[in-house]
């Protein structure tokens, strides 16, 4: 069984960094494409940042481009996002996901993800 465990969310000050991190546990992580999605109270969960299962490539909102970075450490069975520069309009609950079907092909769509985390708060004050 796949298990996405995340962590790192919390309350900060505009302008200020948080790191997310998402462990997973079951197959191979290299087998995943991972991405990072977000939901804001009252809004659809859009796709935030996502990356290839070598690390080779990663994909961005417009929103967040130049901002957040996406990272994995495939030795340590995880996926990162680092935020900077965060707005209080980043402010919403944070979801890793997994995408286990095909290395070759990325996508951006939430329902083409087969797992995804808990959830973490992020929470941006201005």
């Amino acid at each position: 069984q796949v298990q996405l465990v995340e962590s790192g969310g919390g309350l900060v000050q505009a302008g200020d960094s948080l790191r997310l991190s998402c462990l997973v546990s079951g197959r191979t992580f290299s087998s995943y494409s991972m991405g990072w999605f977000r939901q804001a109270p009252g809004k659809d969960r859009e796709f935030v940042a996502g990356i290839t299962c070598s690390g080779g490539t990663t994909y961005y909102t417009d929103s967040v481009k130049g901002r957040f970075t996406i990272s994995r450490s495939n030795s340590k069975n995880t996926v990162y996002l680092q935020m900077n520069s965060l707005k209080p309009e980043d402010t919403a609950v944070y979801y890793c996901a997994a995408r286990g079907r095909s290395c070759s092909i990325f996508s951006k769509t939430r329902e083409n993800f087969d797992y995804w985390g808990q959830g973490s708060q992020v929470a941006v004050s201005s």
